[in-house]
């Protein structure tokens, strides 16, 4: 069933097809039904009158994409689609720090200490603001935690520690309205405040049912709103997508709309008594419902004119270059966007090592919102901003009278392309390792985790016998040899792929190669429409993407973007590789934040085909590792799963066999 909301004071509705639609008022929405189920069909419904405002804006609500249940606003996420623009938002004060798009993107963590270990707490959280943190959240379960906050802030000022302090609640609205007496923020999680965790016990819901839940939550929200009135307390209306009450799970489902509207639940009754300084978030573990609850909440605010902060964060993001990883994705998605305004990098590490990820994180977004990176302004008509629908390009087939297999040197799950310089070719056995490929009698193999193509800048000389060999090998199993043009026109490598700029594509230089050579094709995104014209008429086996990491005011999100626009727009499939170039010396978390922001916000729109890093002195295996773990975050190429499945069937099969 396709449904939506919209603002119970819209009144005049309008659709292509009435049958079926229903109404249903519940609070200050009215819910959309339409009971036939979309899927080859667009069914547009337009909130086209609001009665209290005659002449307002138009609302619109359509499917999310074609056969997709969800309806959403048709009004805008974010600021600009073509450049970082921060959201503008209102001010919010958590104790003696002011969040909102005014301010710097604020950076927050959690304390891993049993609260009422009151010395242990305090320390850790000394240790938290020396590293730079400008807020810190501390869970407290229950009445002995609470107690226990009362002396923790006390002891905090006496050392003159003035950070703000947040109190993480879940269950129990005593509890938090005990310690809003002394902490600066609250932070309550719509799912269980005054509901259970999902059950699953009754999944249908009368309207009188859901009203009567409604104010059942007004009755035990309403005194903790009113006491933060009281004391100037700030709050956290904070989703979390694991943790959905019955009623939300029942109406919506497990859905970035449900998470949008258990949170708009609290919000209305906040807003209802006059308390405007909280911020909403809408957590979960998996990045891309993470990005789509986000954009889905903004666009909901956008149509009532609300303008609240949003806290961004990844749930369990997990520990090392996986969790750093997982948070770039989701977090960076957002703040290319314009969207966040205090973020948390959650690891399994202690909290304070979240700090030093977090600030690249923020600086990432805040230089990107200064700069205002993007590119010259273009439409947009295809790319899916509410759910996921992946654009897969074309993978090679096999033509007539090829010599090789070219069916390979590309995932349908996604890629992983690595460039490798002379000097690795002077090992081949090492370098086959690096790569991850199989090794039988020194000859590789694919395995499921092997690189899928190479980038090779620099070919050898012919005469260089054992490093042409090494890539006729590779070439055999089906792994791709990309090449630059120059380099396949003076040292030519047979069946390597010519890697071809646009500016050599309109100049003809590639029809010097042999009749039937395969070409990749580097394409910036931002360049004239007239140049891109030019791949109508080419016969690319891949486009990588790329703009060179000096170029400070391109964002190569924004580019690609617009690349995708224009292939979409001319129904041209090839498989796009997002190639991304580091320079010497980059941190390793500014590798992994920088390719899971820039790489991530497009593949989490299902707009890539796969990876290719470039970093001229960092390891090799930890490149490669990083591509697979990209991939993985953004719900593509799954390595590690498949890897440990396999392993445990050989070893089932062996035991079987010891038996």
């Amino acid at each position: 069933m396709a449904t939506g909301a919209v603002p119970a004071s819209f009144t005049g509705l309008k659709t292509r097809d009435h049958r079926g639609l229903g109404l249903a008022k519940v609070s200050e929405f009215v819910k959309v039904s339409d009971l036939q189920r979309v899927k080859f069909r667009r069914t547009k419904i337009a909130v086209i009158r609001n009665s209290t405002n005659p002449g307002s804006e138009t609302v619109e609500l359509e499917p999310a994409s074609e056969g997709s249940p969800l309806l959403v606003p048709r009004q805008k996420y974010c600021e600009s689609i073509h450049k970082t623009i921060r959201r503008k938002t209102r001010t919010v004060m958590v104790g003696n720090v002011a969040l909102g798009s005014e301010h710097p993107i604020r950076i927050q963590t959690m304390t891993t200490t049993d609260t009422k270990d009151v010395a242990a707490t305090v320390e850790q959280v000394m240790r938290i603001a020396d590293q730079g943190a400008d807020i810190v959240r501390i869970t407290v379960q229950g009445r002995k935690e609470a107690d226990a906050c009362f002396d923790i802030k006390n002891t905090l000022v006496q050392k003159n520690y003035n950070i703000p302090l947040v109190a993480d609640i879940h269950f129990a609205p005593p509890v938090a309205m005990r310690v809003a007496e002394c902490f600066d923020k609250i932070r309550v999680n719509p799912g269980n405040f005054a509901d259970r965790r999902a059950q699953f016990e009754q999944l249908e819901y009368t309207d009188d049912d859901y009203q009567k839940e409604l104010e059942h939550i007004e009755k035990v929200f309403s005194p903790l709103v009113e006491k933060c009135k009281e004391y100037g307390r700030a709050m956290r209306i904070g989703t979390n997508h694991g943790s959905l009450s019955d009623r939300i799970m029942s109406y919506y489902g497990d859905s970035p709309r449900g998470m949008v509207e258990s949170a708009f639940e609290y919000a209305r009754i906040c807003r209802k008594l006059d308390f405007h300084n909280f911020v909403f978030s809408m957590k979960a573990s998996n990045p891309v419902i993470m990005v789509q609850a986000y954009r889905l909440l903004v666009a909901e605010m956008n149509v009532l004119g609300w303008d609240y902060p949003l806290h961004l964060g990844v749930t369990e993001a997990g520990e090392g270059e996986d969790g750093r990883m997982k948070s770039a994705i989701g977090i960076g998605t957002l703040l290319m966007d314009g969207l966040g305004d205090t973020i948390r990098v959650s690891l399994t590490e202690a909290p304070e090592e979240e700090i030093d990820p977090c600030k690249r994180l923020a600086n990432l977004g805040m230089r990107g919102a200064e700069l205002q990176k993007g590119v010259a302004p273009f439409e947009e008509k295809h790319r899916r901003y509410f759910d996921f629908q992946r654009r897969s390009g074309q993978l090679p087939v096999q033509k007539e009278g090829e010599e090789v297999d070219y069916r390979g040197v590309l995932h349908r799950d996604g890629s992983v392309l690595m460039s490798v310089s002379l000097n690795q070719l002077k090992a081949p056995e090492q370098l086959y390792k690096v790569l991850a490929a199989k090794l039988i009698v020194g000859m590789p193999f694919k395995d499921l985790a092997t690189v899928d193509s190479i980038l090779v800048r620099e070919l050898p000389p012919q005469d260089d016998k054992n490093a042409r060999l090494a890539l006729k090998r590779l070439i055999d199993i089906s792994m791709g040899v990309i090449t630059p043009l120059s380099e396949q026109l003076t040292k030519r490598l047979p069946n390597a792929l010519a890697l071809v700029t646009l500016k050599e594509l309109l100049s003809g230089a590639h029809k010097l190669l042999p009749e039937g050579s395969r070409l990749a094709v580097s394409v910036r995104g931002d360049e004239p429409y007239e140049e891109l014209e030019i791949l109508k008429s080419t016969d690319a086996t891949m486009i990588l993407h790329y703009i060179p990491y000096s170029e400070e005011k391109t964002s190569r999100v924004h580019a690609a973007r617009r690349l995708f626009e224009y292939l979409d727009k001319n129904s041209l499939n090839f498989p796009v590789i997002h190639h991304i170039e580091f320079p010497k010396q980059v941190h390793r978390d500014d590798l992994v934040i920088g390719s899971g922001t820039n790489a991530g916000a497009l593949l989490v729109d299902g707009l890539g085909d796969g990876i290719l890093l470039e970093a001229p002195d960092q390891d090799f295996e930890f490149l490669r590792n990083t591509s697979f773990n990209l991939l993985q975050g953004c719900r593509m190429r799954n390595t590690k799963t498949v890897s440990i499945i396999v392993a445990f069937f050989l070893y089932f099969y062996f035991f079987c066999r010891r038996v």
